[in-house]
């Protein structure tokens, strides 16, 4: 299917979508670049098993990639670090990364996650896991990787499954290895799942040190 053959009440939701994206991005984008953008990116989520909530997620993809590039323009500040976290599928181990350190960092970080073959859910083991923490991504859906993404990230983070990023300079690469958890049982996901909070830690402590008490005052 393609965006001009959606249905009319869903293609109202989507026009409802580029109309709150055009008024936010008012200035900066003009509706013909966000109108290419939520068609780039219905296109590229048209895989995903949520079709009664496409309208939502093609809004959500496009916003995070005209943020993205509003970022790597210049003309979206960038109030904190940004790390992107990359895998194959989006799937297992980016989507964990990237839920725990937005959840260790308390807003103090901003994260992002793609995949150059996105699949068409999160590894349900990898929301169970991630739920015995208190962290819920019923709302997290894998994205594909986009030029945009990488070139407004402070950090990008591969994780151990060969995935290439496109490399600019001034930019900080690592690449994790990390076991795959598809296929994988609750325990052998959940030491997964540790592996990457201790990881995340460490990473969070170097992009944001905490504050010293002197001259904060304390």
């Amino acid at each position: 299917m393609t965006f001009q053959q959606l249905d009319p009440i869903t293609r109202q939701h989507v026009d409802k979508a580029i109309a709150s994206l055009a008024t936010e991005f008012r200035g900066i984008f003009s509706r013909e670049t966000i109108d290419r953008f939520v068609d780039e990116s219905f296109e590229r989520l048209s895989g995903a098993r949520f079709t009664d909530f496409m309208p939502i997620l093609v809004y959500r993809f496009a916003r995070e990639r005209l943020t993205a590039l509003g970022q790597a323009e210049g003309s979206i500040a960038k109030d904190v670090p940004e790390v992107l976290f990359v895998c194959v599928h989006n799937a297992g181990r980016s989507q964990m990364a990237a839920a725990l350190l937005n959840d260790r960092a308390k807003g103090r970080v901003h994260v992002r996650s793609a995949g150059s073959d996105p699949t068409d859910k999160v590894n349900p083991a990898v929301v169970n896991g991630m739920e015995e923490l208190g962290i819920d991504m019923e709302q997290a859906f894998p994205k594909p990787l986009t030029d945009e993404v990488v070139q407004a990230a402070d950090v990008v983070i591969t994780m151990g499954c060969g995935d290439a990023c496109p490399i600019y300079p001034g930019k900080r690469y690592e690449d994790w290895e990390l076991t795959d958890p598809q296929g994988k049982t609750l325990d052998e996901v959940r030491r997964i799942r540790d592996e990457v909070d201790e990881r995340v830690c460490a990473l969070l402590a170097e992009l944001v040190p905490k504050a010293d008490p002197v001259a904060s005052g304390a």
